[in-house]
């Protein structure tokens, strides 16, 4: 593990790894993300990002999940490890 740093899930570079203090979202897409293991607490890996940089796919609990900018940059972590 490298240095703690605040950090969006959309800023997160391939092989980054971010763990997850807040969620900035509410309803429907908060339980979503909470369900796919999006919770606080948790490790996410940036696998990929497309050229254009959306959608970007995460690695969180053994599974990859794409993420558009939109919902990513709705999600706030710690950087533990920079890729």
């Amino acid at each position: 593990m490298c240095e703690s740093k605040k950090n969006l899930l959309s800023q997160g570079l391939k092989g980054d790894v971010i763990k997850i203090t807040s969620l900035l979202l509410e309803g429907t897409m908060r339980r979503r993300l909470l369900d796919l293991g999006f919770v606080p607490g948790a490790f996410v890996e940036v696998v990929k990002k497309s050229p254009l940089g959306d959608p970007i796919a995460f690695r969180v609990s053994q599974t990859t999940i794409a993420l558009r900018r939109e919902e990513s940059r709705l999600i706030e972590g710690d950087l533990v490890h920079h890729g």
